[in-house]
């Protein structure tokens, strides 16, 4: 069977072989298949009457037909009149992806920064797998990179349900193929991303510099652009700013469509503003809106923090929305002042480039790999903090003084001659202010 039409059709051939051509013509001109819900065959009939007389005539034999088409049990469900639209909302809910919800293209505002990456989206969607594949959207973190790349999925699902998607981040990519190695699932783990029609990679600059999990990504990107599929990427730099990326994938990128995203005007922050609180109820003065778009200049994500404060200074204390209420939303938001990362999140963004966990780099593992990413975020520490190397020892179960300082040293010895390790540092640093 090759499709829905070609299984109904069989069934027709069966009921056409037990009833008289007037009792077919009568019955089933105008009932048509609508879905597969398991081991049950979805009709329709604009008739009620007719539904009903599908159902408690007919219902056997097409069971029949159809358990001895697929050698299983199976069942009729008949819809009637307006009962498809409740069914056809039910199943594109089913299939849509969570991270999908809300992320549509009518909720994206466009603009002079925006305007090129978001017109390839919407070709992209239109067309999947006919033009620009693959799509790679780089921008800096807030602009909407991911917005544009769930408005895709949104797009094409909504278009037709039985599309398959999957959308996976850069980093649980690694998190999720380590899993699978280790539970001996390799298989189940290449087949759920290997046989999709839409392959949606968010971040995938995490990938860089991790050997394995670049070689099963090329095989997997290879798989679905060989199919005809589509595939969309998102990352916060260009491929070839990507100083430890695979060679073989830094082409396969550069091979579609690149299209980046920049900060967004004053016009548009302003029209992304009174779009944002409007989605949530709130109506803000003119000079509200323009304040808060003049005060954010650079990432969209801050000015949906501040409407959602706002929100909650209206909800929870009743405050009147004035200039005042909007300075403080913003400095809830936004850091003030120079951005001094915590030891907490130097180990936790080091640990997760090189596919580790904090306790790793915590602890007393001393495999090269973990005590390579350790001397990477002590360093980091000595760079990005005002702590010493006391503090900074006492990070890591206490470590003296001595032990930190000869590995800043060693990673300072290799930024010198090594373009890879520069590269780490670079990334994990990007990561860090992101």
């Amino acid at each position: 069977m090759n499709s829905l039409n070609d299984i109904w059709q069989s069934v027709l051939d069966v009921l056409a072989q037990q009833l008289t051509p007037t009792a077919m013509a009568t019955w089933f001109n105008d009932c048509t298949p609508v879905g597969l819900d398991g081991n049950s065959l979805v009709l329709h009939s604009p008739s009620e009457f007719k539904g009903d007389i599908i159902t408690t005539r007919y219902s056997d034999i097409i069971e029949k037909a159809l358990s001895d088409l697929f050698s299983q049990d199976f069942t009729l469900q008949v819809l009637s009149g307006d009962e498809i639209k409740e069914y056809e909302v039910k199943k594109k809910a089913e299939h849509m992806l969570p991270e999908m919800a809300g992320y549509t293209f009518d909720n994206f505002i466009v603009g002079s920064s925006n305007k090129f990456a978001h017109a390839a989206a919407m070709s992209v969607a239109e067309n999947p797998g006919a033009s620009y594949n693959p799509l790679f959207i780089y921008g800096n973190s807030g602009l909407g990179k991911t917005h544009l790349l769930l408005a895709i999925g949104h797009y094409i699902q909504d278009k037709d349900p039985t599309k398959k998607i999957a959308y996976i981040k850069g980093d649980d990519f690694t998190v999720q193929m380590v899993k699978a190695i280790r539970e001996g699932s390799g298989e189940e783990f290449r087949s759920k991303y290997r046989n999709v029609d839409l392959f949606l990679v968010d971040d995938i600059q995490f990938i860089a510099g991790k050997r394995a999990t670049q070689e099963e990504f090329f095989h997997t990107f290879n798989n679905i652009f060989e199919a005809g599929n589509q595939i969309v990427i998102t990352s916060d730099r260009p491929p070839i700013e990507m100083s430890v990326l695979d060679d073989r994938l830094r082409t396969r990128f550069e091979g579609g469509l690149m299209a980046d995203i920049q900060p967004p005007d004053l016009e548009t922050r302003m029209a992304i503003t009174r779009h944002k609180a409007a989605q949530r109820g709130l109506i803000l003065s003119n000079e509200a809106v323009e304040y808060i778009a003049e005060k954010i200049t650079s990432n969209i994500r801050q000015i949906e923090g501040v409407i959602n404060k706002l929100t909650a200074y209206k909800e929870i204390i009743n405050d009147i929305i004035t200039t005042e209420s909007v300075d403080r939303a913003i400095k809830d938001v936004i850091r003030t002042g120079s951005f001094i990362p915590t030891p907490e999140i130097i180990i936790r963004e080091t640990a997760r480039y090189f596919s580790l966990t904090s306790e790793d780099l915590r602890g007393q593992n001393r495999s090269k790999q973990v005590a390579k990413a350790r001397q990477v975020s002590m360093y980091l520490m000595r760079s990005l903090t005002n702590l010493s190397l006391q503090e900074i020892g006492s990070e890591y179960q206490d470590r003296n003084h001595a032990t930190v300082l000869a590995s800043i040293r060693k990673i300072e010895d290799l930024l010198k001659v090594d373009p890879v390790m520069s590269g780490i540092v670079r990334d994990i640093i990007s990561n860090i202010n992101s």
